[in-house]
């Protein structure tokens, strides 16, 4: 999750609560940090205040939005603007949600898990499916046209990744950081060991290979 907020209370008691509720939550007080960090981090929801130095939140959103790599991105915007005209702005700016100054914490977070079911359904347990593959993030399954596959825990996360967003190219550095973790250096080399382990598994009972290698950029799934 990238917060951008340039009022260090506010930013402080959001990361707290957002890092106590299992969020990685990677921060910023100015939307030119926060363009650079949405490159860096590729978040996968972005809270965004409204008014800030440099550059406003709704310019930011504005970018973000007309872009096809980050357009998917869900953005919570914040604002003291309480004004109809203002929320239907940022609205129509693009924000998937606009929530009003001061808010409740426990709303905030209740908004953000609903954005993110929506992007990362697996969070919420739900089934994803891909061709005649069909992965059960509650029972920790994954099936093939009705055949269980053997996944080691690695190609788990690797392949949930991949059917969250498929077609979407993600490059070695974003899945390291996605199924490793940024706080655990692996070496780049480990993530093309893992992809093939999870094509071998993938096709262990035949069928063609759903994972697609995009020479020079990373991987995606179909």
């Amino acid at each position: 999750m990238l917060l951008v907020e340039d009022e260090p209370a506010q930013r402080e008691v959001l990361s707290y609560n957002l890092d106590a509720e299992g969020f990685r939550v990677v921060s910023a007080d100015n939307g030119e940090d926060a363009l650079i960090l949405v490159e860096e981090e590729a978040p996968d929801i972005i809270i965004l205040d409204w008014m800030m130095p440099k550059l406003s939140g709704i310019e930011v959103c504005r970018r973000l939005k007309m872009r096809p790599e980050t357009r998917g991105i869900p953005i919570i915007m914040l604002s003291a603007r309480a004004e109809e005209v203002d929320r239907i702005r940022g609205l129509e700016t693009g924000a998937d949600d606009y929530v009003i100054k001061p808010y409740s914490v426990l709303e905030l977070m209740a908004r953000t898990r609903a954005q993110l079911r929506r992007v990362r359904p697996s969070t919420a347990g739900v089934v994803l499916e891909f061709d005649d593959i069909r992965l059960d993030p509650e029972t920790h399954r994954v099936y093939r046209a009705d055949k269980v596959l053997r996944l080691g825990p690695t190609e788990f996360r690797l392949l949930t990744t991949l059917m969250e967003k498929p077609g979407r190219v993600w490059s070695r550095e974003q899945l390291l950081d996605r199924v490793w973790g940024r706080d655990i250096y692996v070496d780049t080399r480990t993530v093309d060991v893992h992809v093939g382990r999870l094509r071998k598994s993938l096709m262990q009972f035949g069928g063609e290979d759903p994972v697609r290698t995009v020479r020079g950029a990373g991987y995606a799934l179909g």
